[in-house]
């Protein structure tokens, strides 16, 4: 239950990896065509992906943002799929490559409800959509805006910035929408033709240009007949080795004038080398400047395979790197140590000074991860530390101990190409004990691992029933591991009875039903064992288990199910082609199919007493609404979607005369002591309606009577107290959500007439009463808040995309049809909250 002012913000299929649909139409279709499209038709797509990248490059050239993404629905529109990123590394992103369309996370609440996601902090995040917080705990803020193209959603466009107390640019989510409205414009253009725009391939990483306070590095290209001494060569080459218009003459005699005297004989060595041996010639020399000062270019050359000559052509390049020379050799000369990371958090560059410091070559260092090649830098927190700074955008530092003895000071500057770190020799802190002589033989599981394990196990603390827990794993952890079959079997009576399955071939499981437990098959066999057993070929399974009845995939993992040391099951999951599994994918898989284990175990305790517990609920609920002459009544209830424990929404229709009293109602919590408050309350309304009591009175005695139970509950209540014979409605609100009324002119409108306080608050609280006429065939709609929760917007948003939907009515709708068609375009598709919803037509 909310107060009514609060805010708030499959499986793959079974051939395989996505692929584009061939490309049709012939050369017919190519004429007809718009003459902008003909290209993208015959390389459809490679235009996809230069849209992709076009669109990311915009996202971060207009609106200020650090990274880009772009999911794309997959083929069976069951998921999303990341399809080109930028500016972010994909390491990070990994546990989230691919989504259920279904789940909670913000990427997937905008694609299935077309509305903008903003996230302007790590709180917001953790208070909204605390899946993505867990696989990502780092403090930003992101925007996530679908890609359409009028009633065709292709996927969604998010954009990342370093979160702010000023929170986001004004003008950001504005100009990624617009970005986003172009790229789905284009890939609607690029479908017209017929082709695909579903994924396919791996993620593409659109290159950022350098910062512009780089300096470029300026290529010259040649073409050098060594026999003839002529030189053929482009107008960068001669500005680079300093020739105005019309200096250079077209032979090398002219290039070894411009040469330092010093560097002509290894030139020339080079040379004859690169001819002799068909080698590369990378030299490097000197140019004399304008005033005899020389300066460094790289020269690169080769023998071109498509002249026979007797090798005696050179085709190559020379570079001007005296800015980046220049450069080097001023970091070289500092005494504290300098690394540059990538994106991917590899070192790219290290000073001299980082040797000693860091007890490593650089040649050791080069290509590597630092907590790859360092061992007591191999904790997870150091990795998170870089993570940190690199999705925050902030500046970060932390003490590292390096053993024998000494600590080192990390400080990392992050932008959007990596992060530059600087190292020097620190202080131990106050109370830290000495670094041990040796660091521990490193066995880690990455921080993205660990952050991917923690978002997945995430996932199945939500679910409650064991159809949430198979649910779960089919819409999120199936595809995160990119995995196309899925079957979880139970144990009962020492047999495995399949509870879930997808992406299977029909009737294939049939002959493995009531297979016992100790059977020499691998789906018993890893219960039995106890460990994980895992196939990267179907060669390899059937080896070890020849004559097992195969379908197509390509590797296998069978996981065992066990929970507090008891057989609970097993869980399969194929995948469409071979596969390596990694050391980490083995670790992570063997604590998911813990986490299965628990959630599943928990599940069926909770399935074997919901039957109780919502039986109990039902039995507090009218089990018919009354029939009044001059008005129409219709009423439905919707348990949530998440959690099995039964809630406190309740509705009534009470006839007291010629009136009829109309009440909605919501007791916080889900529990048997919400619904058992719940039942009481909704009797003391029922009472104190019955006896005559107006609106405002029935409401304030009902407050007192609940704070007379002292339950330590709070409920809101909606009641409309309505004459039909005139049309007269008196309304009285007690912190309940307000009533939606559709006029008999098709305008519809919300109610936000006067209230109270929540009931349980204040026993001297009063209620005003607001008086209403309502003419022949009005609608007037009372409900919860379940209905218009959706962690995507406002609650006000919600109620006024009621409002609209209530407005949509069409002709001939009775209001049984106006009910149904409410709960399907209003209500979220993943409520947590249960829904009451009361109708009443008046005439």
């Amino acid at each position: 239950m909310r107060h009514p002012h609060a805010t708030g913000g499959a499986p793959g299929a079974r051939p395989g990896p996505d692929r584009l649909s061939e490309p049709g139409g012939g050369a017919e279709a190519d004429r007809t065509a718009p003459p902008s499209l003909r290209d993208s038709a015959r390389q459809p797509e490679q235009r996809r992906d230069e849209l992709f990248a076009e669109a990311v490059r915009r996202v971060l050239g207009t609106t200020g943002a650090y990274g880009a993404l772009v999911y794309l629905r997959s083929r069976d529109r069951g998921s999303l799929v990341l399809r080109t990123i930028a500016g972010v590394p994909l390491a990070v992103i990994s546990p989230f490559r691919r989504v259920a369309a279904t789940g909670p996370l913000p990427v997937a609440v905008c694609f299935r409800t077309g509305h903008v996601i903003t996230l302007t902090d790590t709180e917001d995040t953790m208070r909204r959509f605390p899946q993505l917080a867990v696989g990502l705990p780092y403090d930003f803020a992101s925007v996530c805006v679908p890609v359409a193209y009028g009633e065709e959603r292709f996927g969604v466009l998010s954009g990342l910035w370093p979160a702010s107390d000023e929170g986001l640019p004004e003008p950001a989510a504005r100009q990624l929408a617009a970005v986003a409205a172009r790229l789905g414009a284009e890939l609607a253009a690029l479908d017209e033709p017929g082709q695909s725009v579903e994924p396919g391939g791996e993620v593409a990483v659109a290159e950022l240009a350098p910062p512009s306070s780089v300096p470029a590095t300026r290529v010259g290209l040649f073409d050098w007949d060594v026999a003839t001494g002529a030189l053929a060569a482009d107008e960068r080459f001669r500005e680079i080795f300093g020739f105005g218009p019309g200096e250079f003459d077209g032979t090398v005699a002219a290039l070894n004038r411009r040469v330092a005297p010093g560097d002509v004989p290894a030139f020339r060595a080079a040379a004859r080398v690169a001819l002799e041996r068909g080698e590369v010639l990378a030299a490097r020399v000197r140019v004399l400047g304008p005033q005899g000062l020389p300066y460094p270019v790289e020269l690169w050359a080769r023998v071109p395979v498509a002249i026979s000559d007797g090798r005696t052509h050179l085709v190559g390049a020379v570079l001007d790197v005296r800015n980046l020379t220049a450069a080097a050799a001023a970091v070289e000369r500092l005494h504290e140590g300098v690394l540059s990371l990538d994106a991917d958090g590899r070192i790219s560059y290290a000073n001299r000074a980082v040797e000693p410091l860091l007890r490593a070559g650089r040649e050791d260092l080069l290509g590597h991860h630092p907590w790859d090649v360092l061992p007591w830098l191999a904790d997870p927190f150091y990795e998170h530390r870089y993570r940190a700074a690199l999705l925050s955008k902030r500046p970060t530092a932390f003490l590292a101990a390096r053993p024998p003895e000494g600590w080192l000071a990390f400080s990392l500057y992050p932008d959007a190409h990596g992060v530059t770190a600087r190292v020097v020799a620190a202080e131990a802190p106050l109370g830290a004990a000495e670094p041990p002589a040796a660091p521990p033989p490193a066995d880690r599981t990455g921080v993205g691992g660990t952050h991917h394990l923690l978002q997945l196990a995430s996932a199945l603390t939500e679910a409650v029933t064991v159809r949430d827990v198979c649910r779960a794993v089919a819409d999120e952890i199936l595809p995160a591991f990119g995995g196309q079959e899925l079957a979880i079997y139970a144990v009962r009576d020492q047999h495995l009875h399949l509870v879930s399955q997808a992406g299977y071939p029909d009737g294939f499981l049939d002959a493995f039903e009531g297979t016992p437990i100790d059977a020499r098959v691998p789906g018993a066999e890893t219960l039995s064992a106890g460990t994980p057993i895992f196939f990267e070929s179907v060669r390899e399974l059937a080896a070890t288990y020849p004559g097992l009845t195969l379908d197509e995939m390509g590797a296998w993992a069978f996981l065992p199910l066990i929970a507090s040391g008891r057989p609970v099951g097993s869980c399969i999951i194929g995948f469409g082609l071979p596969r390596r599994f990694t050391v980490e994918e083995r670790g992570l898989l063997t604590a998911l199919g813990g986490f299965i284990a628990q959630a599943l175990e928990r599940a069926r305790l909770y399935d074997a007493e919901f039957a109780l517990a919502r039986g109990l609920q039902q039995a507090l609920l009218p089990h018919r609404l009354p029939e009044v002459p001059g008005i129409r009544i219709t009423a439905r209830y919707l348990p949530g979607t998440q959690g099995m424990e039964i809630g406190g929404d309740w509705y009534d229709a009470i006839v007291t005369g010629g009136d009829v009293t109309l009440v909605i109602g919501d007791v916080e919590g889900h529990s048997v002591g919400a619904a058992a408050a719940m039942g009481q309350l909704r009797s003391a309304v029922r009472a104190f309606a019955t006896g005559g009591d107006p609106p405002d009175t029935v409401l304030a005695r009902t407050n007192r009577l609940l704070l007379d139970l002292d339950l330590g509950l709070l409920a809101s209540c909606c009641l409309v107290r309505l004459t039909p014979a005139v049309g007269l409605a008196r309304i009285a609100r007690a912190g309940h959500l307000p009533p939606v009324l559709r006029h008999p002119g098709g305008r519809a409108e919300a109610l936000y007439v006067p209230g109270g306080p929540l009931l349980g608050v204040d026993d001297r609280a009063d209620y005003p009463v607001s008086d209403l006429r309502l003419g022949s065939g009005a609608v007037l709609a009372l409900y919860t808040d379940g209905l218009v929760e959706d962690p995507a917007v406002a609650i006000d948003q919600g109620v006024d995309r009621l409002r609209a939907a209530l407005a949509r009515a069409v002709a001939g709708e009775d209001l049984e049809q106006a009910a149904e068609r409410l709960l399907r375009e209003v209500g979220s598709a993943r409520r947590v909250d249960d829904v009451a919803l009361l109708l009443t037509a008046v005439g």
